[in-house]
């Protein structure tokens, strides 16, 4: 199955122009690079849906933070910590 996992911005680096930019992202302590062209207005602190390696929407932390607490108990992050997308 697919997933849009949460994670949170925390350095917004190769940044091509104001549309073209890539993120690193944490997500829970792992951090992986993140295309935020489909956000433009995405921002260090914000919290991101992420889905095969592009942001798609912000959300809100709170709304991160349980979506995170529910993907971990299904075990659906396993592909996640295990370096894969």
């Amino acid at each position: 199955m697919c997933l849009a996992v949460p994670g949170k911005i925390i350095k917004i680096e190769n940044q091509i122009d104001d549309i073209f930019r890539f993120a690193k992202v944490s997500f829970n302590g792992i951090v992986k690079d993140v295309n935020l062209a489909m956000v433009p207005e995405a921002n260090i602190g914000d919290y991101v849906l992420v889905h095969v390696g592009s942001a798609i929407s912000i959300v809100d932390e709170e709304e991160a933070k349980t979506t995170m607490d529910i993907l971990m108990q299904m075990g659906e992050l396993d592909e996640l910590e295990n370096g894969e997308e």
